[in-house]
């Protein structure tokens, strides 16, 4: 069974797509730009952490109309890692409109049921991720959760199978940290936007001692995709 094909999923992503590329072509343009010069990403990324690190919220309420969302190949992965771990407890960092949301839950439904907890700053977003989930028919997998995810994901004490972390990048290893007693061996962390430039993030990761496997892929290049897998 494949729910990506069923017609309120298709519906739904298609609808959402269409959305995104209006909302953040401008933002997409001057990504490409940057994306042509090393330093220049360099010097972006930098000053990404420094904005996130003085005003979290204030920062992100800026982009709270921007869907900031993954690419349909990506979605695809998403989708093709859940059904392949069998996830039934999937953990997503960075909601924002709810596109990733709809590929996770549809994974979680074609393995036989399951739970993705979701967290999301702006509660807009958080909204309307939420009516799209409602309109795929997917909503009943689903708790997203608004706030700093160092407090709405605190409470998780489950066994994990697959985290998604696309929210903040400063807090991806801060939110990983919080997960990692969760994590069952072989667990999956896929990481959007975890570029290279002086990341503390990919140097825990990628350091064996610390009970992962890591390495970056190339879905949907540019963004910084990094695939993970807890060994212990």
């Amino acid at each position: 069974m494949n729910s990506l094909s069923t017609t309120r999923v298709a519906q739904t992503l298609q609808q959402m797509f269409v959305e995104a590329e209006q909302a953040d072509r401008a933002l997409t343009a001057q990504f490409q730009d940057v994306e042509n010069s090393e330093q220049m990403l360099a010097d972006v990324i930098s000053a990404h952490f420094a904005e996130e690190q003085r005003d979290l919220r204030g920062f992100y309420h800026g982009y709270a109309d921007n869907y900031l969302n993954v690419t349909q190949e990506y979605g695809k992965f998403l989708y093709q890692c859940a059904r392949a771990s069998k996830a039934t407890r999937i953990v997503e960092f960075g909601t924002s409109m709810g596109i990733s949301t709809v590929y996770l839950a549809a994974a979680l439904r074609d393995n036989g049921g399951g739970h993705l907890i979701g967290t999301e700053l702006e509660p807009s977003k958080a909204a309307r991720a939420r009516a799209s989930l409602e309109a795929s028919g997917l909503a009943d997998m689903v708790d997203i959760r608004v706030g700093d995810a160092r407090q709405t994901l605190a409470d998780i004490h489950e066994e994990v199978d697959l985290v998604l972390l696309d929210g903040a990048f400063s807090l991806y290893l801060p939110v990983l940290k919080l997960l990692e007693s969760c994590l069952r061996a072989g667990a999956l962390i896929l990481a959007e936007n975890a570029f290279d430039q002086d990341n503390p993030y990919l140097d825990y990761v990628r350091n064996p001692a610390n009970g992962y496997l890591s390495q970056s892929i190339p879905i949907s290049p540019g963004r910084g995709n990094e695939f993970t897998v807890a060994t212990k």
